[in-house]
């Protein structure tokens, strides 16, 4: 991610995409648009395949799930030994394709990713039902739709920068906990297993909150 920055256009080729059906660009880590617009160019050569539908959704939140069960399966497998080292994998790569779908379901639904926006709302998907809560410490209030259409507006520069440190900061507790949630987990296999089915479902609740957030 980091080393997105020194990036050029000449450096992205058509067959970094193949096998994938949808492009997520972190904003604030690229900053070079000839880069972005590159980038946007090839992925839509997948995203035509489907379209803006549902289907193309459904195809994408598949995909995503496999690729986040197998994480949790992979790096759960060496139980109590190996979590010092596969945790931390599993919560970074875990996060990263779960952000991925969110914003390719908001690309799908024909938001602006670009837009700050539409970002602020990307990560609001991330903390789920606590969204409520985020907003009311960030100073938005009384709000009981948390679509896109009623959210949006009500973004502020101030306020965004103020989610943004509370969604960081419910990661953090996220990070903290996910490793503990179950003895079992320090077995090896089993663990796998549970790591696996754990992502599995994650993704899922996360997708329907992207779909209900970006309708």
């Amino acid at each position: 991610l980091g080393a997105a920055l020194e990036l050029v256009p000449e450096d992205l080729k058509p067959e970094y995409f193949e096998g994938y059906d949808y492009f997520h660009i972190e904003g604030y880590l690229v900053q070079n648009q000839a880069t972005i617009r590159r980038a946007v160019e090839l992925a839509n050569e997948y995203i035509d395949r489907y379209g803006r539908t549902e289907l193309a959704i459904d195809k994408l939140v598949s995909c995503q799930r496999r690729k986040c069960a197998t994480t949790g399966f992979v790096t759960g497998l060496g139980g109590l030994v190996s979590i010092p080292v596969t945790l931390p994998a599993d919560l970074y790569s875990s996060l990263v394709i779960q952000v991925n779908m969110i914003v390719a379901i908001a690309v799908i639904r024909g938001y602006d990713v670009h837009s700050e926006e539409v970002k602020t709302l990307v990560f609001l998907c991330i903390v789920g039902n606590s969204i409520g809560d985020v907003l009311k410490q960030a100073g938005i209030k009384a709000v009981t739709d948390y679509t896109a259409k009623t959210i949006i507006p009500k973004l502020t520069m101030i306020v965004s920068q103020r989610i943004a440190a509370k969604v960081g900061s419910r990661l953090v507790v996220k990070a903290s906990t996910k490793g503990l949630s179950s003895a079992a987990k320090m077995i090896p296999f089993l663990g796998g297993l549970i790591g696996g089915a754990y992502n599995y479902a994650e993704v899922s609740t996360y997708a329907n909150i992207a779909r209900e957030r970006f309708n």
